[in-house]
């Protein structure tokens, strides 16, 4: 669930390998016409509630959507390699859904085809983090995905992710699991498609499923989210519960819906929610239960929002990312809002305590789960995974166990030292957002997501180790703990880009109606040409 693992001593994560290009702003998008149909329809258009309206009038089945997306992903999948496994009963579930809606069953995802990332336990299918010391581990559903279930879900099939959600090398690869391979993103085959939630976002851009689940520590969820033009929502800490999802620590990590428009990821998000006894994080989380009342097409009028560029990219290497920052910043002005630009988000002092906090958090956490979730043979402390890893180069590739190996070295999250990184990382974080919301009178910050998609190296991993040209603004809501939201903003030489909208703690519902409204505003999502494939 983490990219940050990647910036060892400092940033190096999520970073973007500038193409020769130039910025396209949000309204000025070129747009493929769409190729996606099912039973006569135009696919990319359709939100979840008008697929639901639609399967109401009988003009549209479940069956008919798990059968157009088991065809794609037998067509596409040996190229994008978003997916790792396919579930054997969804055509069943989607009959089921069927008859349920035939029997007068009302709910908000009933039907809807939905894949979940390969570190959130699944019944009847592995749940591995892309590894092969995992491989056959098939504990029961996640709280999630139970939750997603009982909401009417059909679970398609699991997603790939960068193995062990990014927390094991350096350098890595994002995308790339020993089991699932290396996933490419669908706008132009050979680049990098972020991680670590990589074959969630690609599959969704791809329309391999209509919703996918996503997982972020820091980056995980929102990065290839804005790479593949997508709406990723990583949510407050304790909004959605932890439970079976494998760890990177517990004091960052949180799942989170992944979807094609910024209404499907609220109807995902309301489904997903929920208090859970085994999560006591989520005992203080709001009674909100339908994001989909935020959706606000005149959110923006009236608000002040805050543009933060500093430290997320820098205009000299990066002018068409500039570009894209100017541009939201008008289109944020036309609609209504206040803008505060330039903004500068202090976080820069809490990269070395957060590494040093992930490293010993997830010494802890790996074995916690690996002894409550995986039965006998399977590794139960990281010394077994590093052992794992090290008599299995043919499975587990040419990628090191750097990450593992350091965090095997820490004392655990008891640790002393592993208790200060913690609260100093938490204190500077949560003050960067908190006391900058205050003294600037802010209702969000804007900032970009990710720089334009990097070239796969299977060598020297993402970008080569060059990460001069940072584009990035995950950080400062994934260690306080706080919500974000990325919708598409543009383009750079075809290759999507996103800007997050960030606030303070429990906050989903301003940066939803925020989101929604820049959403409608530019309308900056496009169909990848590979996404428009076999209908």
């Amino acid at each position: 669930m983490s990219t940050p693992a990647r910036r060892p001593l400092v940033l190096a994560s999520l970073v973007a390998l500038l193409i020769s290009a130039v910025a396209v702003p949000p309204a000025a998008l070129a747009k493929p016409p769409a190729g996606v149909r099912v039973a006569g329809l135009e696919l990319e258009p359709l939100t979840v509630p008008e697929l639901q309206d639609l399967m109401d009038r009988h003009r549209l089945s479940s069956v008919q959507l798990v059968q157009l997306y088991l065809r794609r992903i037998d067509a596409l999948n040996p190229t994008l390699k978003a997916v790792i496994t396919v579930s054997p009963t969804a055509l069943a579930d989607g009959r089921a859904a069927d008859r349920a809606r035939r029997a007068g069953t009302n709910l908000p995802l009933l039907g809807i085809p939905v894949l979940i990332k390969d570190n959130v336990n699944t019944t009847g299918m592995p749940t591995t983090a892309g590894s092969w010391a995992l491989a056959g581990s098939t504990p029961d559903d996640a709280f999630i995905v139970e939750r997603l279930r009982a909401a009417g879900a059909v679970i398609l099939g699991k997603a790939n992710l960068s193995e062990w959600a990014n927390f094991r090398s350096i350098p890595s690869s994002s995308g790339w699991s020993g089991i699932g391979g290396q996933g490419t993103m669908p706008y132009e085959i050979g680049r990098n498609p972020c991680g670590s939630s990589s074959g969630s976002a690609v599959a969704v851009a791809a329309h391999l499923a209509t919703l996918a689940v996503g997982t972020e520590t820091d980056g995980s969820i929102v990065c290839p989210a804005g790479t593949n033009a997508v709406v990723g929502i990583k949510p407050t800490v304790g909004l959605l519960s932890r439970e079976g999802i494998i760890p990177i620590t517990a004091d960052q990590d949180t799942a989170g819906p992944m979807a094609r428009s910024v209404t499907d990821a609220a109807v995902m998000l309301g489904a997903m929610k929920g208090v859970d006894a085994q999560d006591p994080a989520t005992v203080g989380q709001p009674a909100v239960t339908d994001y989909t009342a935020f959706l606000d097409a005149t959110a923006l009028d009236g608000a002040r929002i805050g543009i933060w560029r500093e430290g997320t990219y820098d205009p000299t290497t990066s002018p068409e990312i500039h570009s894209i920052m100017n541009a939201t910043a008008a289109v944020l002005e036309a609609q209504g809002a206040v803008v505060v630009d330039p903004l500068v988000v202090p976080i820069g002092d809490a990269y070395e305590p957060e590494f040093t906090a992930l490293l010993c958090e997830f010494r802890t956490d790996i074995a916690a789960y690996l002894g409550t979730y995986t039965g006998t043979g399977y590794p139960k402390t990281l010394a077994d995974l590093i052992a794992f890893n090290h008599d299995h180069p043919e499975l587990e590739g040419d990628w090191n166990d750097a990450i593992f190996e350091l965090a095997n070295e820490t004392g655990g999250r008891t640790d002393p030292a592993c208790v200060e990184a913690r609260a100093a990382a938490n204190a500077i974080a949560r003050a960067s957002i908190d006391d900058l919301m205050a003294s600037q009178d802010l209702d969000a910050i804007v900032a970009p997501t990710n720089g334009p998609a990097w070239m796969i190296d299977p060598v020297n991993g993402d970008l080569g180790g060059d990460f001069s040209l940072f584009v990035g603004s995950s950080t400062p809501a994934a260690v306080a703990g706080y919500p974000a939201i990325t919708v598409p903003a543009g383009s750079v030489g075809g290759l999507p880009i996103g800007v997050s909208f960030i606030a303070g703690r429990w906050q989903e519902p301003e940066i939803i109606a925020f989101a929604f409204d820049f959403e409608q505003a530019t309308g900056a999502r496009w169909e990848p040409t590979l996404g428009r494939g076999p209908g």
